[in-house]
Formats: structure tokens, C-alpha cells, sequence
């Protein structure tokens, strides 16, 4: 049925949140709120759908483009999960967001939808997920995380005392450990596809 797969949907949602983590990005939006600076919950979440299923269905025409195959993406897409991954798991920085992009009022689009939630990892994510998963399958995971999402920023203060510190850093690292797994599946499945597509260009 239009290839819906639960198990594909658990495994493609439990990707995206650990890339997206808001729950990790809690802190953030409590900083950006002590610096005067409004969310808008609604706002934030329908423009970040928007955003990813556009870059879920002409991400890979962009990549004609550039004359890129999905096989290579994915695997580049794995390194970049691969990265992320580190930085849960061990608490250091390699992708640093600038603060100051966030100008004066609202912090909505930038940096709340760009980068935390739609960056370059959620992109490279669903280009990745693609070679992998029914298209249709990752879309429903993208509005079950966005919902998640929503009910983060709109309560932002009830999670913060539901969690603590202590879980929000239990979560990061276990879903890091999940990503850092996922990314290696990924990089091992695409290898022989790429392998193999490099082998029949070459005879």
C-alpha cells in the first residue's frame, strides 16, 4: 500500500531525531528566549516541513546537476551522520553556529528552522535515506519528528524540568551511539552499489 512500512518509518524517525535533537537543542532555545529574542512554534515547524520535503524530492535533482549519483550521496551524507555522531557521543564541536546570525527579534528562520533544524546534516540525512527507504515512509517520519518538535519549543519550560540536564545528556549520547551504527550501515550498503555502478562504467 503505496509502500508504507511501520518498521521503515521507526527506523527513518529515529534517524531524524537523533539528527535534529531538540530535546539536545533545549539549551539553545532557552538562550536565544533569555536574549530577547521570540520563537514562534508554528511558524518554525510548518516552515521546516516545508523546507524538507521540497529537499526531499528535488534534493536529487540538484544532484543531477552536479552529476552525482544517490549511491555516492548517501555515503557522503553517512560521513557527514558519521561526524555528528562524534560530536554526541564525545561532547565536542565541529559544526559551530554562528550566534550572531540570528539578528535582532525574531530568532524563528534563523537559527531556530536554519540550522538547528533544517542544517546540512538533516539534508544530507534524507538524500541518504533515500536509497534506503520508501519515500513515503521518510515524509511521515519528517511530520512525526516536526510534531516533536512543535511540542518542544511550544513548552519549552516543561521539558527543560521533565528532563533535567542529566537525561538531556543520556539521550544525546545513546541516540550518538544509534547515528554512529546507522551511518556505518549506510556507508557499508552504498559502498558495494557504488563499487559496482564504478565496475559497469568501467567495462
Amino acid at each position: 500500500m503505496l509502500g508504507f512500512n511501520f518498521v521503515e518509518i521507526i527506523s527513518a524517525f529515529l534517524v531524524l531525531f537523533a539528527i535534529i535533537d531538540a530535546t539536545g537543542s533545549v539549551p539553545i532555545f532557552l538562550n536565544l528566549r533569555s536574549q530577547n529574542k521570540t520563537i514562534e512554534p508554528f511558524k518554525a515547524s510548518f516552515y521546516s516541513t516545508i523546507i524538507l520535503i521540497m529537499f526531499l524530492f528535488i534534493g536529487e535533482a540538484i544532484l543531477k546537476l552536479f552529476q552525482v549519483d544517490l549511491s555516492s550521496f548517501a555515503i557522503a551524507g553517512a560521513l557527514v551522520i558519521l561526524i555528528i555522531s562524534i560530536e554526541m557521543i564525545f561532547g565536542v564541536e565541529i559544526f559551530k553556529i554562528d550566534e550572531n546570525t540570528s539578528g535582532n527579534g525574531s530568532a524563528t528562520l534563523v537559527p531556530v528552522v536554519f540550522p538547528l533544524i533544517t542544517g546540512p546534516g538533516t539534508f544530507t540525512t534524507l538524500l541518504a535515506m533515500r536509497a534506503e527507504y520508501n519515500t513515503i515512509n521518510i515524509i511521515i517520519a519528517v511530520i512525526l519528528n516536526i510534531a516533536f518538535v512543535y511540542v518542544v519549543l511550544r513548552y519549552l519550560d516543561g521539558v527543560k524540568r521533565l528532563m533535567g540536564v542529566g537525561g538531556v545528556f543520556i539521550l544525546r549520547k545513546f541516540f550518538g551511539v544509534i547515528l554512529l551504527a546507522i551511518a556505518v550501515r549506510l556507508i557499508t550498503s552504498n559502498l558495494n552499489a557504488l563499487i559496482t555502478s564504478i565496475q559497469s562504467q568501467a567495462l
